[in-house]
């Protein structure tokens, strides 16, 4: 940002280096405090001196070429347009001149920067300072801006086609691909997966196991689409939402699990409740849930595309589903939910119902402060959003097709997750649903959010 004793005393957010600034910054800074060479202290009233200088600048053209440079340091990005000079206070025909002046390289700005310190007569051991600075910026501005590598093992699967496609437009990775006839060659796999910033695991749990043993660097992130890890207390659970410190954990963690389809739903009805002591811990629950067939794998997408198959279909009986533990884990539920899995003949979607009985709730809860803490807890979520509070508020929002079915393919191709809560206090029961794409938020679009927190880049891009 710019100095304290600028005129350009607003905060700048842009994240481009602003080089002079920043060593004007520091030297200041470090004339200041304790400890520090004489030398230091003596270049404050020259800095001084610059920071006058700059602020005094009256001619319009001077001014725009300062503006240029400043914003040339970073070359890899395109030059702001004429609002954006002028919401700093530039003249409109000023702005106009500045943003169609072509931009400087990065090591013409760093030598011009030079020169610029030079003449203002600054010491040899400050400008030593100035350039060990100028080459540590250019060698992060470098490491920021190259293409990061990005393995998918297990590419060909269903969640593996769709992370790639979600991924290959993006010129900020770049996607490494094994040859069709070395998918099964172990020495292949492990070459790439020790090359890339970070792998995604599209495989079964078995072999999801097998890959993630093959990393022999610390520098790769390894995000496993399986339920092979997903309540490994060694690995951080993919779910940025669950909480401050869970997003942030993610950002730092090399080993993460993406959350299943079905319990992201769950878990983000019930996680906020139970921590807001409305459910309690030992609350028995009942899960019913929808999803199209798309979750299935590719067994199960061949067979709803054939003309041999079930308009409907529940399953899960065994009561054992691979689900419940992390339903449970994640939510702090003690007990294991009652989980009722079904699909139906729709390729993507999802809608999770968790029917409740008040006599389960804390007393005095009502359908109200329910929705109230599921959108105190989203509130700043990029994509997971609370609908307007029970029927008539959901009707009101057109949100129910033929004013009457939730209708669970309405995200496909999103990362979006919409919670709603139908309550009646009169009657003393609620439903909370989930409506969220099986194969987005609940599989690719997961990982590829979890890429983006692990690898430093914006959280919600190619999303």
């Amino acid at each position: 940002m710019y100095p304290p004793h600028s005129k350009h005393g607003h905060p700048d957010t842009n994240p481009r280096v602003i080089l002079l600034n920043q060593f004007y910054s520091r030297e200041i800074r470090r004339g200041g405090s304790a400890g520090v060479h004489d030398d230091a202290r003596d270049e404050a009233p020259k800095i001084s001196t610059y920071i006058q200088y700059r602020d005094s600048l009256h001619s319009m053209q001077l001014q725009a070429n300062t503006l240029t440079f400043i914003d040339s340091i970073d070359s890899h990005r395109p030059s702001p347009g004429p609002a954006t000079y002028q919401k700093r206070g530039v003249p409109p025909q000023v702005a106009q001149s500045s943003s169609s002046t072509p931009k400087m390289s990065a090591p013409i700005s760093v030598a011009f920067a030079l020169v610029l310190v030079s003449s203002l007569g600054f010491s040899p051991s400050s400008t030593h300072r100035i350039r060990r600075f100028a080459a540590s910026t250019a060698t992060s501005a470098s490491d920021l801006h190259a293409a990061k590598k990005i393995f998918i093992d297990g590419e060909a699967g269903t969640t593996g086609l769709q992370v790639r496609e979600r991924l290959a437009k993006r010129d900020d990775l770049e996607i490494l691909s094994i040859a069709d006839d070395l998918r099964k060659d172990v020495a292949e796999r492990k070459r790439l997966i020790n090359e890339a910033d970070c792998v995604i695991l599209c495989l079964p749990d078995a072999a999801s196991i097998e890959a993630a043993a093959m990393v022999e660097n610390d520098r790769t992130v390894v995000i496993d689409a399986s339920t092979a890890f997903r309540v490994d207390d060694d690995w951080t659970y993919g779910f940025p939402e669950l909480s401050k410190a869970q997003h942030d954990s993610i950002r730092s963690s090399k080993r993460i699990s993406n959350p299943g389809c079905y319990p992201t739903g769950f878990i983000a009805l019930i996680r906020p409740l139970v921590d807001a002591g409305m459910i309690p811990r030992d609350a028995p629950l009942t899960v019913n849930a929808i999803s199209g067939y798309s979750g299935g794998g590719n067994a199960l997408i061949g067979i709803y595309e054939s003309d041999d198959h079930e308009p409907w279909g529940a399953y899960g009986f065994s009561m054992n589903h691979k689900h419940l533990p992390e339903m449970a884990k994640y939510t702090g539920l003690e007990k294991k939910p009652i989980f009722q899995p079904q699909v139906a003949t729709f390729a993507q979607g999802m809608v999770v119902s968790v029917p409740i009985h008040y006599s389960l709730l804390e007393d005095g809860t009502t359908g109200k402060a329910v929705h109230d803490a599921l959108s105190k807890c989203y509130d700043d979520s990029t994509f997971v959003s609370v609908m307007p509070l029970g029927e008539s508020g959901v009707k009101e929002a057109g949100l129910l097709e033929r004013d009457a079915f939730l209708r669970p393919d309405k995200l496909a191709d999103t990362n979006n997750l919409e919670l709603f809560v139908f309550d009646n206090d009169a009657e003393e029961r609620m439903v909370l649903c989930a409506r969220l794409d099986n194969l987005g938020k609940g599989a690719s679009g997961a990982a590829v959010q979890n890429l983006n927190l692990a690898l430093g880049l914006e959280e919600a891009m190619g999303l």
